[in-house]
């Protein structure tokens, strides 16, 4: 597995499989839109040029991050993707002096193992415009 800081190379067909259990997944060519618009990004792809996992910031660039994905396809998780892939990112953003993500409650400790501390977290879902398409169109 190679960690990479850019979609050098990347096209959606290497981004299938992504987000399980989602009712409305972003598509391959939306996911690798919004990570070509993403801050920065961190990537693991497989021997054979499959992205395997990923993990995106978005920033002022300036002060604060904000890590909206950690993914990794089924069949690579409890591998330490998800680890080497967080490492790699913070590694990008550690010149910043916040970087804040929100998870579901069974994370936190994921998280806390990479040195990130509880905190609280407000979030608004609008599960009718998660595929990144624009209701109404």
């Amino acid at each position: 597995m190679e960690l990479r800081d850019s979609l050098d190379g990347i096209g959606p067909t290497q981004l299938q499989g992504f987000f399980e259990g989602w009712p409305d997944p972003p598509s391959p060519e939306t996911l690798r839109r919004l990570l070509s618009q993403s801050y920065r990004v961190s990537l693991a792809v497989d021997g054979q040029g499959r992205v395997v996992g990923l993990a995106q910031a978005v920033s002022d660039g300036v002060l604060t991050a904000f890590v909206p994905l950690l993914e990794v396809l089924p069949e690579h998780r409890g591998k330490g993707v998800g680890t080497a892939l967080m490492r790699h990112l913070l590694g990008q953003l550690a010149h910043l002096y916040a970087v804040d993500l929100g998870c579901e409650g069974d994370l936190v400790p994921f998280y806390e193992r990479l040195g990130m501390q509880r905190g609280n977290a407000m979030i608004l879902r609008r599960y009718d415009r998660q595929s990144g398409t624009p209701s109404g169109l």
